[in-house]
């Protein structure tokens, strides 16, 4: 694309903003992505209760190397808990961002 058609499609004042009604089945997307949420809040939790077992009788036995493992597996659920749970935050941080681009 040349220069002055980006600068004619920046200076038609083309935008949009999002409508949850705009199209048929948004409801129902809506839902899923909560019950993915949802699941991947189990996953975590899940994820979070093993690696932390497993931390805790590694470093009691004194296998430093599954203590490891398990430290690591602690940290990155309880990030991907953190993460599900911001999601809605961050996105919507984004598009605010965003929408003061001119």
């Amino acid at each position: 694309m040349s220069i002055f058609t980006n600068l004619s499609i920046a200076a038609s004042g083309i935008g949009g903003a999002p409508n949850p009604n705009g199209l048929p089945g948004s409801a129902a997307l809506e839902k899923l992505v909560s019950g993915v949420a949802f699941w991947a809040l189990l996953a975590a939790l899940g994820g979070l209760l093993i690696s932390a077992a497993v931390w805790a009788l590694s470093s009691h036995s004194g296998n430093y190397h599954h203590s490891a493992l398990g430290r690591r597996g602690t940290v990155i659920s309880a990030v991907a808990a953190f993460l599900v749970g911001a999601a809605p935050a961050i996105i919507a941080f984004f598009q605010d961002l965003g929408q003061t681009v001119k």
